[in-house]
């Protein structure tokens, strides 16, 4: 194992005041996205899309890395530039999601598949340019669920994934996500979470996971997306760091939360909240690994149009700035009505 190789890619991964930008939607998942604008999701709107996000001026200020999907690893800018080529180009590290999706596990519950070959995979994807890897697990949450089966099955493989990661160079995004969708309470999601990262850390341990060469990406303690009445930030941010001060080694570097279907301004006000409580005492870093919670301003304005692709690049760069400002606890909500961007955007 390249052990100077691992920390060059994880300091510049975990560096202060930046994020991972998640764009590694599948393309079933851009399909349903697109199909609310009407758009068709064929491989040139896809890599037009991606174009439009990743090609943004300035994001390198806020953006440490990238998740690509398969589909994108392979694409290029209208230059003929290829998009992880471009990245590196801007200072901002490529990686890529590497789990082949979820299959069932039992009638209620899923695991993730991918692992087969996972070793040849790394090594190409590797090849191609990228430095870091995702992989997502997920857990339903109800009275009953999730069952100590599928914690313990997605554990190991979340595990083995992490250990051929670092094996290969590679530095492994572990993605637990208990799921926001449900009727649960905040005490009920907290639980869940809890005992899903002790099991979580107890299998990368025996997997001799090199802990501070991760990043963790889970969900945040919140109440079911159904349940009523929603709990505040200053609770969901208590509530998960007291989570994560329970279960997460020092050894970790950084945790990059993933936003689980939060519209974007709470998504930063719960990530701001938690970077704002400078009196509990952490040892990693808090930042965002958000996908729709970053690009969901930008789909709205492209609607697949290219004259809307400035005002669209406008909306990402905001969304990025403003969750780096609350990577550092300096975002403020009047922020969201600011007109004061920092680049030009062509």
């Amino acid at each position: 194992m390249a052990i100077h190789e691992l920390q060059g890619i994880i300091s510049r991964l975990t560096a202060a005041g930046k994020g991972i930008f998640a764009a590694d939607e599948s393309q079933a998942t851009l399909a349903k996205r697109f199909a609310a604008f009407h758009i068709e999701s064929n491989v040139e709107n896809r890599r037009s899309y991606r174009e439009l996000l990743l090609t943004t001026p300035g994001i390198e200020a806020f953006i440490n890395g990238v998740i690509l999907h398969e589909e994108t690893l392979g694409q290029r800018n209208k230059a003929g530039l290829l998009f992880p080529k471009l990245l590196e180009e801007q200072g901002i590290l490529p990686g890529i999601k590497v789990d082949k999706g979820l299959i069932p596990l039992n009638a209620e519950e899923k695991i993730t598949q991918g692992l087969d070959d996972l070793a040849d995979r790394l090594i190409m994807y590797k090849d191609l340019g990228t430095c870091f890897a995702k992989w997502r697990a997920i857990f339903v949450i109800s009275s009953t669920l999730p069952s100590t089966l599928a914690q313990i099955n997605n554990a190991q493989i979340l595990a083995r994934y992490a250990s051929m990661c670092q094996q290969n160079g590679m530095i492994p995004i572990v993605e637990p996500e208990v799921l926001m969708d449900g009727d649960h309470s905040l005490a009920r999601c907290a639980e869940v979470t809890e005992s899903t990262l002790r099991i979580v850390f107890e299998e990368l341990q025996k997997h001799r996971v090199l802990l501070n060469y991760i990043v963790l990406k889970p969900n945040m303690v919140t109440t079911g997306s159904n349940y009523l009445p929603q709990a505040s930030v200053t609770e969901v941010a208590n509530a998960t760091l007291e989570v994560l001060r329970r279960t997460v080694p020092a050894d970790v570097p950084s945790i990059h939360f993933l936003s689980g279907g939060q519209d974007p301004e709470l998504a930063t006000l719960h990530l701001n909240e938690m970077n704002k409580l400078r009196g509990i005492h952490h040892p990693w870093r808090l930042s965002f690994s958000y996908g729709r919670a970053l690009q969901a301003p930008s789909l709205n304005i492209w609607n697949g149009k290219i004259h809307n692709v400035e005002a669209a690049q406008r909306a990402f760069y905001k969304r990025t700035r403003l969750n780096a400002a609350a990577c550092l606890g300096k975002y403020y909500i009047s922020m969201e009505t600011e007109n004061h961007e920092a680049v030009s955007v062509v």
